[in-house]
């Protein structure tokens, strides 16, 4: 059963090529409060797997595991 997460913030990538979602990403990351939530919304099909490689690689976490919506990939992470 998945719980409706509140983001306290949303990056919509949708139209951005890699490497580009994940540099925004971190970048984003960075800017944010500890603890906060990000929602990222990517239809880059690399992101999938860049995205939490270099999140987790940083020491971020993920509320939940990264989603496969059709074209595009949703991701919750916490700073």
């Amino acid at each position: 059963m998945q719980t409706e997460l509140s983001p306290d913030f949303t990056l919509d990538l949708r139209g951005e090529s890699c490497p580009y979602p994940v540099i925004y990403t971190l970048e984003t990351l960075e800017k944010l409060d500890k603890g906060q939530l990000l929602h990222v919304i990517t239809d880059c099909p690399g992101s999938f797997r860049n995205v939490p490689e270099e999140a987790l690689r940083r020491g971020y976490t993920f509320a939940q595991e990264p989603v496969k919506n059709g074209q595009e990939y949703l991701f919750y992470i916490v700073a």
